[in-house]
């Protein structure tokens, strides 16, 4: 995460008091934030999904390469300091090493969810109820043309979920 810092020394700072929102879920703007220090939760809707407090995390990329509403807001539980970039996306054009990263990170996050779903599958694939399609839901997940990607579900079916 030391790189991550170093590529962003000379960005626009930004001060959170605990409670102050970096991203509020379901909004539009590309702006992407690199904690400096501090503590952030984020949350979908009112579940907290993570806490983060490591100098150099990124927050806002999920909207910012996927052209979406923010997935989740991101708020501070300490005071925070991050670094500030309005236009993430041309951004992360102009430093591919920053993106290099950013991809990495992703990647790794999406080996952890989907062993995660694979775990699942192995423990609820003989269910004959609801639980049994978990089978389906990971395939569908992980065959998903990126052209069809969308936020919400059928359950939850506002798209800025």
């Amino acid at each position: 995460m030391r790189e991550v810092l170093d590529l962003a020394t000379a960005l626009p700072e930004q001060d959170f008091a605990p409670g102050g929102e970096l991203l509020s879920e379901g909004g539009r703007d590309r702006t992407l934030y690199v904690l400096i220090e501090g503590e952030v939760e984020v949350l979908k809707g009112d579940t907290q999904v993570n806490t983060q407090s490591e100098p150099g995390s990124i927050f806002g990329e999920l909207a910012v390469l996927l052209d979406v509403p923010h997935t989740a807001t991101v708020r501070a539980v300490t005071p925070c300091r991050a670094y500030v970039v309005e236009d993430g996306a041309a951004f992360l054009r102009l430093h591919p090493e920053l993106a290099f990263h950013l991809a990495r990170l992703l990647a790794r996050k999406l080996n952890s969810i989907t062993s995660y779903l694979v775990d699942l599958k192995r423990q609820y694939q003989d269910q004959g109820d609801h639980l049994g399609m978990v089978d389906e839901v990971l395939e569908s997940l992980l065959h998903q043309p990126a052209e069809e990607h969308a936020p919400g579900s059928d359950r939850y079916p506002d798209k800025s979920i």
